[in-house]
């Protein structure tokens, strides 16, 4: 791969600037590549490329735009065990989860917009009026670490398939993965300029892109903080602006459930991808008459999550993505044993010697407003709370600032639904319901703004036209 160029125009470019950024393996500690460290003019670039290929593109047949898109699948279907040992090696996702989410999801997406696009109507009639659904534009998207070709798929297919062009940021932490997916635009004669990649940091190329006057609309997902200074730059050329933002979820446990299976579910949940997932329920609720058998059986569970090598198949846990969020996820457990919390399982004491790890954790009687119950950790780190009532249940769950994701188990379906319409959050899973990447996903609060995947997903990329006959 030509990791020391950009993908502008559809072709390898070189960087307006001479500065790099190193990619580093979590697990190893070791450089593995380095990456163009973009400038605005980079982003000037990639916008002018975008600008020049918005006609054409936009007036594309929406059959021939996903074929486009078939393409792009098939050819990261190629490279599919390729990207899984890249991802895993850039951000330590363990390789079995690797290759089926994080090289498995992206393409499950891009197929999820060619089926779309067959039924999909860019036109109605209502009244005497013609209304349109138009391409917004040029898209920014900036995406994150954590799921790092799905994160970029997950905007990019949905902003081609409304027929706009992209000038994508990948994250400059685990930024390799992106390649294939240039490789994969190369081979599928995607014309140029569809679809731009400039690397760079946050405070460089992400503002440069989310403050551009040539781009219509910013895509980002990543921290709350971020988010903010996303929306401040857009806001001075009234962007439209898309964000998926941070998370602190609940996993509800009724009095009527499965308690086992309710605690092997969450812990589940909690520790994907080694906690670093904006979904993860990190805070377990259960009734307090249940609360130490809860404990009891989520302490036996960790005990199974093997913590190690990436790249073992028996791996359930890799490391932090970095020192940095290692550190950050150990400062969270400390401030838990401060506040009172009790650890009963895992902890400060690092599992292996090398490597960004954290040892998976379970916080016992926690209190809602510690700082452990509030705010967004990101790594292998369960809270569990008692509630005396469900109305207690409900309060808890949403007394913080994030609504995105969610949990509700009961022994009754239809109690479950009942008490997941409370809940003030993006999306509820009903006694583990599978992850649908076709439904809405987005959140609520500080938890950001529109949606993403599927029918909702394409139309944030889309403006609305009335024409009165």
């Amino acid at each position: 791969m030509r990791t020391e160029a950009f993908f502008i125009n559809g072709q390898w470019a070189e960087p307006a600037g001479s500065g790099t950024i190193e990619v580093v393996n979590p697990a190893t500690e070791q450089v593995i590549a380095t990456v163009p460290e973009g400038t605005p003019a980079d982003v000037d670039n990639a916008v002018a490329a975008a600008r020049a290929a918005l006609p054409a593109w936009s007036g594309t047949a929406a059959a021939d735009r996903a074929k486009m898109l078939s393409a792009l699948a098939e050819g990261l279907t190629a490279r599919h065990e390729d990207i899984a040992q890249l991802i895993s090696s850039e951000m330590g996702a363990p390789i079995g989860f690797s290759r089926i989410v994080q090289a498995g999801l992206p393409i499950a997406v891009l197929q999820s917009y060619v089926q779309l696009l067959d039924s999909y109507q860019f036109e109605e009639r209502i009244g005497n009026s013609l209304v349109t659904r138009e391409p917004v534009g040029v898209v920014g998207a900036i995406t994150p670490w954590n799921y790092p070709l799905h994160q970029v798929v997950a905007k990019v297919a949905a902003a081609l398939a409304a027929g706009c062009t992209v000038v994508l940021k990948p994250t400059e932490v685990a930024p390799l993965s992106s390649y294939h997916l240039a490789e994969a635009a190369l081979d599928a004669g995607l014309p140029p300029g569809v679809l731009n990649i400039v690397h760079g940091t946050g405070p460089v190329v992400g503002e440069a892109i989310a403050a551009h006057p040539g781009i219509d609309m910013v895509s980002f997902t990543g921290s709350t903080r971020a988010g903010r200074r996303v929306g401040e730059l857009a806001a001075q050329s009234i962007k439209k602006v898309a964000l998926e933002l941070g998370g602190k979820s609940a996993s509800v446990v009724l009095a009527d459930a499965d308690l086992e299976a309710a605690v092997k579910g969450s812990l589940a949940n909690c520790y994907i991808n080694g906690g670093q997932t904006c979904t993860a329920w990190t805070r377990l609720l259960v009734p307090a008459e249940l609360h130490d058998r809860a404990v009891e059986l989520a302490v036996q569970g960790t005990a199974k999550y093997t913590v190690g090598d990436p790249a073992t198949d028996t791996t359930r846990i890799g490391p932090m993505v970095s020192a940095v969020q290692r550190d950050r996820v150990r400062g969270y457990i400390q401030k838990g044993i401060d506040e009172g919390a009790v650890l009963a399982a895992g902890g400060l004491e690092a599992p292996a010697e090398q490597g960004y790890y954290v040892a998976p954790t379970v916080f016992a009687n926690v209190r809602p407003d510690m700082t452990i119950a509030q705010e967004e950790i990101f790594g292998p780190v369960l809270s569990i709370l008692p509630y005396a009532d469900e109305d207690e249940a409900v309060e808890i769950a949403n007394g913080t600032p994030y609504g995105l994701a969610g949990g509700v188990w009961s022994g009754d379906q239809d109690h479950a639904v009942a008490v997941a319409r409370r809940l003030r959050t993006g999306q509820v899973d009903i006694n583990g319901g599978r992850f649908n990447p076709v439904a809405p996903f987005g959140g609520y609060k500080q938890s950001g703004n529109g949606r993403e995947l599927g029918r909702y997903g394409l139309e944030e990329f889309l403006e609305v036209k009335s024409l009165q006959l």
